[in-house]
């Protein structure tokens, strides 16, 4: 019985061999991280421009250099499982989404300036999921 059981390896993207995936893991990992960091450390100055409140921006702010650095993990190995390289173009997506519904919405009540980083923000990580899952599609074994 067990010669017929096959075993399987995960499927995996080859990150290094591929500098779409890896510079656009790379740059999104960078500039989300950088992006949490100011909310966190900011996050009054920042809520004050773009009309958000700081209960908003801390979370926010932590969860995006979390993210941030992971990303940038991944852009650094050799390989990694295509899991890994998919949730962050899933959860990429779900935050670009989510911009466009938080404004069309009516959530919170941002300032001018507020509305357009959010979308902003969000037509930029669209263009991370378009370039993320054409790297992928590129990458895998």
């Amino acid at each position: 019985m067990a010669a017929d059981t096959a075993t399987r390896t995960p499927a995996v993207a080859r990150i290094r061999e591929t500098p779409l995936l890896r510079w656009t893991l790379e740059f999104d990992g960078i500039v989300t991280a950088l992006n949490g960091l100011v909310y966190v450390l900011a996050a009054g100055w920042v809520g004050d421009q773009l009309g958000l409140p700081t209960a908003l921006l801390y979370p926010a702010g932590a969860l995006l250099v979390v993210m941030g650095a992971f990303v940038f993990f991944v852009s650094t190995r050799r390989a990694a499982p295509v899991l890994w390289v998919g949730a962050i173009i899933v959860l990429n997506a779900v935050w670009a989404i989510d911009s466009v519904i938080v404004i069309a919405a009516g959530w919170f009540d941002p300032t001018t300036a507020g509305a357009m980083w959010i979308l902003l923000q969000a037509a930029m990580i669209a263009v991370f999921v378009v370039l993320q899952y054409t790297g992928l599609k590129r990458a895998r074994r």
